[in-house]
């Protein structure tokens, strides 16, 4: 019909990039050409060495980057192959190209393939690989070599057949052996079914390797810029300014004269809005304005621009002169103190408690400028200002300073309160993010603080508890069953500290520990606490315990309180697969989706799909006969790409 369709694909890391760009020019003056940037940047090729890649596109997992300290990257060529590697299929030749890259001896079926396969090491990554080798052994056109590519990647049987036979014929007819050209045959087979388009993986890999290259070389204004992208996702935040404090950036509360709208690169030109010199060494950001909750965005556009215009505040009576907007009242002051926006002003308590004199203050300095007034004196006295007295209050405590922060920008800034705790419990925990890879029902002990509590009534009308604890990088669920809640109930309020142990859980693709024995941990009695911990012995696995790991819903919940709602139990089990996005790929999808048909059953099928901007639930049409035989065939052929989790 004339119609064309088309493909756009919209990559976060291109804002990103954007965003970097921008920040460098905005406190550095220097306008950065990406397309002008040496491809053989000895400090982008570090990062990649050590596998430094958070934030860098493609290259952020923790597969990726354990094969990237192997294979010790040190040209682009490598990224490239890297990239159409590391996906379902090739990703078993990783360890091959590693080895080749070391120096392993490169052996050939075919002295003709080793022009074709030299530059990665005796591995066919391409598709452009396995049409050059039918061109170079066989004699293909190019148009023939598309079409054996197209037979090979979708598998189509009698079209396969075909071309086989053609491949040999071809071969047969340039001096080669038939048996040999079968062999060939046999060996690009497989690379052609996964092999990744080389311009594709290409373009990739340069994208890869700017945002690699804006970390390593301008690390402060690339995290800013990522930390931006990522400002309503705060667990991602979370591990970004995790990220940060490694790389020895100092990520800080907002602050009134240096903040802008969002994350902010702070320079020794911040506050006068002037550009700092390139060799500047910066290592602090800020959370910007508008990440501060109830602080609007026009309120914060209001201070932002004034303070260009005039210069910083000098102190509260300043700001309070010059900011004449009906946004400027009492809840947006009380969320600049409690977040730390005045903290160069004084105390936040002190502060707090002064929040209606700032209102009385703006509101008579208003009312007198509207009478032509500066102060009692008139125009009489232009040099006298009026005076804002602060009345006397208690300084605020560390811990009710950390609670403002968590709860107006959505986690801990200034410092996170378990982090007093983690040396006590070395070797003694493992961090809440070394229990996303546990496997389902091994025991661990895990600590944190707790952030949230859910209540929930059970079939028998007893009480138990989801409880969220974070541990300053990672957060966990932790799954409270009524006979250790009611001798533990003083331990589950928010904000508590807590030492707990138990089985993990994968139930519907979340990790969570069900928790057989806990404590509360307080820094002046943590060694009577972890002693205490020790002692308890934990009682054999309960009635509650066992129907959770098997899946059987009947008697953990009727109803929760919050909303009545009654949870359906699950008469069959599902099948569970974790997927990360960088994996994600047709021939993947395609291949579970034959395994599953050919698997008819009763039980669902859900897949996890994990990526930056968040994960994602789906659920399968397909449903499947879940036995062992089930689970060892995906495992087999896709075990290296995906999780079972069921």
């Amino acid at each position: 019909l004339g119609l064309l369709k088309m493909d756009f694909l919209g990559l976060k890391n291109l804002t990103i990039i954007e965003s970097a760009i921008r920040i460098i020019k905005n406190t550095r003056g220097l306008e950065l050409d990406m397309a002008k940037i040496p491809l053989d940047d000895p400090k982008a090729y570090e990062l990649f060495q050590k596998g430094e890649t958070t934030g860098v596109f493609q290259f952020e997992s923790s597969g990726m980057k354990r094969y990237l300290k192997e294979l010790k990257p040190n040209e682009f060529e490598d990224l490239i192959a890297m990239v159409a590697l590391y996906r379902p299929g090739p990703m078993e030749w990783i360890p091959d190209y590693i080895a080749g890259k070391h120096g392993r001896k490169l052996t050939y079926l075919h002295p003709k393939l080793e022009a074709v396969l030299k530059n990665t090491y005796g591995v066919a990554i391409y598709q452009e690989q396995v049409m050059q080798i039918s061109r170079v052994l066989a004699g293909f056109t190019p148009g023939e070599a598309d079409v054996l590519r197209k037979a090979m990647g979708k598998k189509i049987a009698k079209l396969l057949e075909e071309q086989k036979q053609k491949f040999i014929d071809g071969c047969v007819k340039n001096g080669i052996d038939s048996t040999l050209a079968a062999k060939v045959f046999s060996f690009i087979e497989p690379f052609a079914g996964y092999g990744f388009n080389r311009s594709h993986a290409a373009c990739y890999a340069m994208v890869a390797y700017q945002t690699a290259y804006l970390k390593a070389n301008w690390p402060t204004e690339f995290m800013a810029a990522l930390l931006t992208s990522d400002q309503d996702d705060t667990d991602r935040v979370a591990i970004e300014i995790d990220e940060c404090r490694n790389m020895g950036i100092e990520v800080k509360q907002p602050d009134i004269n240096q903040s802008f709208e969002s994350f902010t690169v702070v320079t020794s030109g911040t506050a006068s809005h002037q550009i700092a010199a390139l060799d500047e060494k910066v290592n602090t950001i800020r959370f910007g304005l508008k990440a501060i909750k109830n602080v609007g965005e026009h309120i914060a556009e209001v201070l932002i621009t004034e303070r260009k215009k005039n210069g910083p505040y000098q102190d509260l009576a300043d700001l309070l002169e010059r900011i004449e907007d009906k946004d400027l009242n009492k809840k947006s002051l009380e969320s600049l103190t409690k977040s730390g926006a005045f903290d160069q002003f004084g105390d936040r308590g002190v502060l707090l408690a002064n929040t209606d004199n700032f209102l009385n203050f703006h509101r008579q300095f208003a009312k007198d400028k509207d009478n032509n007034q500066a102060s009692l004196f008139g125009a009489a006295a232009p040099g006298i200002k009026p005076k804002l007295n602060l009345i006397a209050a208690p300084n605020v405590s560390n811990a009710e300073k950390l609670a403002w922060e968590k709860e107006l920008l959505g986690l801990y800034v200034s410092e996170h309160p378990f982090n007093d705790y983690k040396r006590f419990l070395s070797g003694m925990t493992i961090s809440l993010g070394q229990l996303k890879q546990m496997p389902g029902e091994s025991e661990a002990t895990v600590a944190g603080v707790i952030i949230s509590i859910k209540k929930i009534l059970t079939k028998k009308n007893e009480t138990m508890m989801f409880v969220k604890i974070e541990d300053g990088v990672d957060n966990a669920e932790i799954l409270v069953f009524p006979k250790l809640l009611k001798d533990t109930l003083p331990v589950w309020q928010a904000g508590k500290v807590v030492l707990c142990s138990g089985s993990v859980s994968d139930k519907d693709n979340e990790m969570k520990i069900l928790a057989n024995k806990a404590v509360e941990l307080s820094l002046d009695k943590l060694g009577e606490a972890i002693a205490n911990f020790k002692s308890i012995v934990v009682p054999a696995r309960n009635n509650y315990r066992n129907n959770w790991h098997n899946g059987n819903g009947n008697d953990r919940t009727a109803k929760v309180i919050l909303d009545k709602a009654k949870v359906a139990p699950a008469p069959v089990l599902p099948l569970k697969i974790i997927i990360e996005q960088v994996n994600l790929t047709p021939e993947l999808m395609n291949k579970l989706k034959d395994i599953c048909l050919a698997h008819p059953g009763e039980s669902k099928v859900f897949i996890k799909i994990k990526s930056e901007a968040g994960d994602k639930v789906i659920e399968a049409h397909a449903k499947v006969k879940l036995d062992d035989d089930l689970i060892k065939l995906i495992e087999n052929d896709l075990g290296q790409v995906l999780r079972i989790v069921a």
